[in-house]
């Protein structure tokens, strides 16, 4: 399969890309992989909303920016955070020009919500399932593209790099290149060389390496790890950004139903099983802090009570508009026989958001020429050490419009003749006789990674969890090199390689900022540093 641009990944990111390529190169092929279904992407499960500027009488963008800076901790790239708040109001206007729909008040204005971080309301939301009503827009807006190819159920196995020709490729090579991928057809169960000229990953993120976590289970860190063994520049993967309210439900493991922060802007209290509202003892702002002290103080709450969760106290919010603004969540406490308005909602924190990943600049541009990365599986410089709510939806467009812009320059100026790539060698391969050495490896590596280096860490947590992870990968890589290749062994080695990442930087990090806790140290390094691997 031969393409001009290929675009892994079908979220708001990848979606965005293609649309913006496909209109200005018409004549160009544009080809979308994705290892599941087009709409199952963590851009589906996003509820809040999207962070953006658009009341100048009551909000400005230095108020914007200033409320990225501080959720940051120190570790934002200023001039990012510009770009993104300064060119995110007309990346919004796109998407709603594309058909995107956003809860609008009486008097036909946008209906502003706040969240945690934010100093004014401006977050733009579609009741509570905001990131699948723009997933809608965004695919109806592709179908409608007939140089745009969907490819479903393809899962993506490694960047093709002059490493795949015979050339020996290190960290330090200065001109890796990125030919395209190879993909396993998991209708035929063949893997496929996908050549192209230009590739954008848009693999999301990579929360399924925890225990338990919002994201779906698609989320296995895919773009990171591949970036990673093909030498690129990962950046910043210690900081994991745990949702400090999802809804807990006993023994329930995977993916866990989130509970956005906005229920907390309309008014929701945390409190403890004392029922004392606790937040007043970690933060003055309460409920409202940024996220990294919200699940710390549940956490903390949780270690000090010995329970599993704590409350959300929803009881004296007005239960129409409750309804109004959060059906599903409505809905979906109903299922489980809980009245918003007559109890308490059980929380608890579950990883969430990916703020490092793979390392790229103003442009989108990661380390491997040809390569491009935009969404939750990138690292910008805009969220620093903690994502403040609602701009990851906001990141994600503003960099695939400024990936679109320069990638469509270096196909303008595409001199690189089509270099013949060698087929995928599946030689001594057999199928695996027991899927148990997969899933139990998976199990141990959430188990370790949600133990040792969740939302509190130190040292001897770390250390342990370097150790079994070597481990883990020492069997994982055996069982990947005498066995066919299954969606299942790749997601395993994936997310062993992202475990290791996190893990990695976590440990190099000798301070606590942001998200990144270590009891060890639990005070500000005066030195500001990015941690790349």
């Amino acid at each position: 399969m031969q393409t001009d641009f290929l675009v892994i990944g079908s979220g708001i990111a990848g979606l965005t890309y293609a649309i913006k390529v496909a209109e200005a190169c018409p004549d160009k092929q544009v080809l979308i992989v994705t290892k599941s279904m087009a709409d199952e992407t963590n851009t589906k499960y996003a509820q809040g909303g999207i962070a953006v500027v658009n009341d100048l009488e009551n909000d400005s963008f230095e108020k914007h920016i200033d409320d990225t800076l501080i959720a940051g901790d120190g570790l934002c790239n200023k001039d990012i955070v510009e770009v993104v708040v300064k060119e995110g109001a007309l990346r919004v206007n796109e998407i709603i020009e594309w058909g995107a729909r956003f809860d609008k008040e009486k008097d036909g204005d946008y209906a502003l919500g706040k969240e945690g971080g934010h100093s004014e309301h401006r977050i733009l939301h579609h009741k509570d399932v905001t990131g699948a009503e723009m997933e809608r827009a965004l695919l109806e807006t592709v179908s409608r593209l007939k140089n745009v190819q969907f490819v479903n159920h393809y899962f993506v196995v490694d960047l093709i790099t002059q490493h795949h020709l015979g050339y020996l490729v290190t960290k330090s090579t200065p001109d890796i290149q990125c030919y395209g991928v190879y993909a396993l057809n998991l209708q035929t169960n063949r893997i496929e060389i996908i050549q192209s000229k230009i590739t954008m990953l848009a693999a999301g993120g990579n929360g399924q390496v925890y225990r338990t976590t919002t994201n779906p289970s698609i989320a296995s860190g895919d773009g990171v790890a591949m970036v990673y063994r093909a030498k690129g520049r990962i950046e910043n993967m210690e900081f994991i950004q745990f949702h400090p309210t999802a809804l807990y439900e006993a023994g329930q493991k995977g993916q866990a139903f989130l509970i956005t922060e906005a229920v907390r802007g309309d008014g929701g209290i945390l409190r403890n099983h004392k029922g004392e509202a606790f937040m007043e003892r970690y933060d003055e702002r309460k409920d409202l802090a940024p996220r990294d002290i919200v699940a710390r103080a549940i956490d903390s709450e949780m270690k000090i009570n010995g329970t599993e969760h704590v409350w959300l106290d929803c009881r004296h919010m007005d239960l129409e508009k409750f309804i109004h603004h959060f059906p599903n969540i409505y809905e979906k406490c109903k299922s489980l026989g809980i009245d918003v308005a007559q109890q308490m909602i059980p929380v608890a924190p579950a990883a969430h958001y990916s703020c490092g990943g793979i390392k790229t600049d103003e442009w989108g541009r990661t380390s491997i020429k040809h390569l491009y990365a935009a969404g939750e599986c990138a690292s910008t410089g805009l969220h620093g050490a903690n994502r403040l709510a609602s701009n990851s939806l906001l990141e994600a467009m503003v960099f695939a419009h400024r990936s679109y812009l320069d990638a469509v320059e270096q196909m303008k100026m595409f001199t690189v003749a089509q270099t013949e790539l060698p087929e995928w060698n599946a030689k001594g391969t057999s199928v695996p006789k027991e899927m148990i050495l997969i899933t139990q490896s998976l199990k141990e590596l959430q188990q370790v990674m949600s133990d040792y280096v969740g939302i509190v860490r130190n040292d001897i947590r770390l250390q342990r969890a370097m150790r079994r992870l070597d481990l883990l990968w020492e069997e994982t890589e055996e069982l990947y090199r005498n066995t066919t290749i299954s969606p299942q062994i790749m997601e395993l080695r994936n997310m062993i390689t992202v475990g290791y990442l996190i893990t990695k930087a976590a440990a190099f990090r000798k301070e606590s900022r942001g998200l990144h806790f270590n009891t060890d140290y639990p005070n500000k390094n005066p030195l500001l540093q990015n941690i790349v691997l």
